[in-house]
């Protein structure tokens, strides 16, 4: 019997989507002939060429196969237990990882700070890197966690990143960045990786890339070369070496290159600023927070949010607070698909008014 149903048309996260064409390819060509295991690849090598010319200088990778690993064991590397990590109440360290980090940490812990955008708030952090340091009694600030992309869609700018990067260094701290959607940050803002990242004092970068195209590799940037041989026990102690990472270097290579990662993040970015304005011109929608990268939350009435579901559109609402929407485009998404959304919350706030 034949399935009539439409197609789900998916906004929920970019994590849905597959896989570019030119990393399954690269991963086809690498079950070919054998090849050294734990990383001793001629791949991984190419992956850490590859990020050392991004990147304009001389640093180490490690590959995961999830950004909770990479973000866990880089704080796992800066933060003693009985350290704090600085981060924005709304990051995913604070919300999404199941205590990973603090696990990982062997019991640091998390004090989360304020901000828009999801951005950490200067004033708020200047506080912070001081707050009870050297009090036997409680957590000593170790270090600041920031992510880029935010979780909101906003993106730290290189004066932004500077700011956050001299109170942290100012205090004696570590800073650590989640970059699950770097590309998009860099996409964006059409900056240097370098000025995003270690320019403004990253020691760590959690360098995402399943969200933009591939299977199942992300990495550890290490910027900071001395915390290499530690952050090497810690992945293999997590289970994150794996024997056959040329698979995995198979699709961080292809990933880099000729600009692959930078192409599938600004199409994300695109469709999110495509369907950002299409909800600016639309009655009845509450557009919220800043759209610079592929995420964008808006405001909508309860029977529209039921209506969409109802046609088949899947994406996160009510977790934030009642009509609060978040919509997530991807490498994948199409012109297309946001305009059939468009076109149904129009129809369906049209619905609604009098």
């Amino acid at each position: 019997m034949t399935d009539t149903r439409p197609l789900p048309r998916v906004f929920s996260s970019d994590n849905t989507a597959g896989t570019s064409p030119e990393i399954a390819e690269a991963v086809a060509r690498a079950t070919a002939g054998p090849a050294l295991p734990y990383g001793a690849d001629a791949l991984t090598g190419s992956v850490r060429d590859r990020l050392r010319e991004i990147f304009e200088r001389d640093l180490d990778v490690l590959l995961v196969s999830t950004g909770t690993a990479a973000n866990a064991l880089s704080l796992a590397a800066l933060t003693p237990p009985w350290g704090s990590v600085l981060c924005h109440r709304d990051s995913h360290i604070n919300n999404d990882e199941c205590g990973a980090p603090e696990f990982y940490t062997a019991g640091a812990k998390l004090v989360p700070l304020g901000g828009r955008d999801a951005k950490i708030d200067p004033a708020e952090l200047r506080a912070a890197v001081r707050h009870k340091a050297g009090d036997v009694h409680s957590v000593e600030p170790s270090v600041v966690s920031v992510t880029q992309a935010t979780e909101t869609g906003a993106v730290l700018t290189p004066g932004e990143l500077g700011t956050l990067g001299d109170l942290t260094r100012g205090a004696g701290l570590r800073l650590h960045m989640d970059g699950a959607r770097f590309a998009g940050a860099v996409a964006a803002l059409g900056a240097a990786p370098a000025d995003l990242t270690w320019r403004a004092g990253v020691d760590l970068l959690s360098f995402g890339a399943t969200k933009n195209g591939t299977m199942t590799a992300d990495a550890i940037v290490v910027f900071d070369r001395a915390r290499t041989p530690e952050l090497s026990f810690r992945a293999k102690r997590a289970g994150q070496v794996a024997a056959k990472s040329r698979f995995h270097a198979a699709q961080l290579d292809a990933y880099l290159t000729d600009g692959l990662w930078l192409r599938n993040a600004g199409h994300a970015n695109a469709m999110a600023a495509r369907l950002r304005s299409g909800l600016d011109a639309t009655p009845g929608v509450e557009p919220l927070g800043t759209t610079d990268a592929n995420i964008l939350f808006c405001r909508l009435p309860g029977q529209v949010i039921e209506k969409l579901l109802a046609d088949g559109f899947t994406f996160y609402h009510d977790r934030w607070e009642p009509g609060v929407v978040r919509l997530v485009t991807s490498f994948a998404t199409t012109e297309e698909d946001v305009d059939d959304l468009l076109r149904a919350i129009g129809d369906a706030t049209a619905t609604g008014r009098p």
